[in-house]
């Protein structure tokens, strides 16, 4: 039987730490109980929100409808050859996803290590660090329609991944809820480490011929050295997209700031470091009362005025 609360906190729940209240709250552990939730006329009119990890967040008052946390687990794999295929529930940790296909040797997630948030969130934001995006590992996914009731694969193609977009943030956004994620990842390891300092700082560990738990410790050390721990520091991670524009353009604005970071983006374009662009405007480390950008990194949003434990 699902548990409906009402007046529930969601500070626990939003990275950010931002104190707001749900009117109605409830935890999906199984994906039969999104079609159970939804044979009840009262939720079908009711306004939703749905919540992973909380780090994709940016809570501006209560929320006068239900809240729908999705705490669906367990990770699946099977090896196959050389391929090695995952399907994760929704509601598992996205690092711990990591974590687990680091320690038993699957390739194709050690970039993504540390990143916040949950696997069903994964998709929508085809989330991305270090030159690997979620689109280079995907495979499919499985969500619940709310308007019918019924649950749907969608396939890489279906899901029409683009930097930071998918489909669930265009064309179908609200109208699906994610239950589970399936990747397709390597014993062989095809490591990607131009992006950022993972090389910088594998040369200074004098790691020549890196193992997928070491390019994740790297990137780990990295995040940790920028980034600020959310179980302390309210953040969501890095806030902002970094822009992609084209070469004319581009050309056009290296003139005047050769130094402009940047990276190649494919089919003539080019994509700037927006925290490059921020600490440049002065913006790196600011705080107005108790809101700012981080002092480590400018791409980061904190709230410095909150002392709480994420769930």
């Amino acid at each position: 039987m699902l548990q409906i609360q009402e007046n529930v906190s969601l500070k626990n729940f939003n990275t950010f730490g931002v104190e707001a209240n749900a009117k109605y709250f409830v935890e999906i552990n199984r994906k039969d109980e999104l079609a159970e939730l939804f044979l009840d006329p009262q939720w079908k009119q009711t306004k939703t929100l749905v919540l992973g990890g909380g780090s994709n967040l940016l809570l501006l008052n209560d929320f006068d409808g239900l809240v729908i946390r999705i705490n669906i687990r367990g990770i699946e794999h099977r090896i196959s050859h050389n391929d090695v295929y995952i399907e994760a529930g929704a509601g598992e940790v996205w690092n711990d996803l990591v974590n687990f296909c680091v320690i038993r040797g699957y390739a194709g997630l050690e970039n993504l290590s540390l990143i916040p948030g949950s696997v069903g969130a994964s998709p929508i934001q085809n989330i991305g660090a270090y030159g690997v995006e979620l689109k280079d590992v995907f495979r499919s996914c499985n969500a619940f329609e709310l308007a019918t009731g019924n649950f749907k694969t969608f396939s890489k193609e279906d899901c029409r991944f683009e930097y930071r977009e998918s489909i669930f943030k265009n064309e179908l956004k609200d109208q699906y809820i994610i239950v589970s994620v399936k990747l397709q990842l390597s014993l062989v390891p095809n490591f990607n480490l131009k992006y950022g300092a993972i090389e910088e700082e594998l040369a200074r560990r004098n790691i020549t011929s890196p193992t997928i738990k070491e390019v994740s410790q790297v990137v780990s050390h990295i995040r940790v050295s920028k980034l600020p721990d959310p179980s302390t520091i309210g953040n969501a991670g890095s806030f902002f997209k970094n822009p992609i524009i084209s070469d004319d353009q581009f050309n056009i604005i290296q003139s005047k700031f050769p130094e402009i970071v940047h990276y190649p983006a494919g089919d003539s374009q080019i994509k700037l470091a927006a925290g490059w662009l921020i600490e440049q405007c002065g913006w790196k480390g600011k705080v107005n009362a108790h809101t700012g950008t981080w002092k480590n990194q400018a791409l980061v949003l904190v709230n410095l005025g909150i002392s709480f434990i994420l769930r």
